[in-house]
């Protein structure tokens, strides 16, 4: 019964009849992103930028930067990633050692990304406070939830508490990436970067499989109508 469906026809709330678990749907998400070493890969030109700037200075760091990010590109389209994603790490790769020249320090190459979860901070916040949140919008479909998820009380609730953890972990990240920014040290923001890598999926894991019980909840509490 891989493609069966219960559906509570009054909610318009689709279930699957496999029950999810936050094990599984980890474990999903970290699939769709490439898996483990898919962070590996995408971990590697910030590490090789650190370690050749450490030993050699900021010019090798570039010239380490150039070649991992390349490589990282090419194993991305050996492994047939997308095309579009590959390009990505190439371009965040770019600007983030744009900066480190622009600068002229090498802890210039973390500036962005440590910038960058205050927007996510005040993204995640504001679409909460519109009454729509971001995990709602990006992870409905994935979690089969009905067009308008926004009218059921449940589901509304998953992704206004899930977006609200989002701002949480990303506030989080911005006050440590910070202080380890103004204190220059380089080797500790590379590690952050790396371990915060599967955080994303993590949490998207968790909100798909959150709302999905609360679609069968839902589902369950919705009596059928009789013939």
């Amino acid at each position: 019964m891989d493609s069966e469906m219960a559906t509570a026809p009054q909610r318009g709330l689709t279930v699957d009849d496999e029950r999810p678990t936050i094990a599984t749907a980890t474990r999903r998400a970290v699939e769709r992103s490439g898996g483990w070493t898919g962070v590996a890969i995408a971990s590697a030109p910030t590490v090789a930028f650190v370690i050749a700037n450490a030993v050699a200075g900021l010019t090798w760091a570039f010239i380490a930067l150039a070649g991992a990010a390349s490589v990282a590109f090419g194993v991305r389209l050996v492994r047939r990633e997308s095309l579009r994603v590959a390009l990505i790490g190439l371009v965040v790769a770019a600007g983030c050692a744009l900066v480190a020249a622009l600068t002229g320090e090498a802890r210039g190459f973390f500036l962005v990304p440590t910038l960058l979860p205050a927007g996510w901070v005040l993204a995640f916040l504001g679409s909460v406070l519109v009454g729509r949140p971001l995990t709602g919008v990006a992870l409905n479909r994935l979690a089969r939830g009905p067009r308008n998820w926004r009218r059921h009380p449940a589901l509304r609730r998953v992704y206004n508490v899930t977006s609200l953890i989002a701002a949480g972990i990303c506030f989080v990240n911005f006050v440590l990436g910070g202080v380890l920014y103004l204190t220059d040290q380089l080797a500790a923001m590379a590690a952050m970067d790396v371990a915060v890598m599967p955080v994303p999926f993590v949490l998207a894991a968790f909100t798909v499989a959150a709302a999905r019980r609360a679609i069968r909840r839902s589902a369950a509490a919705t009596p059928t109508p009789r013939s």
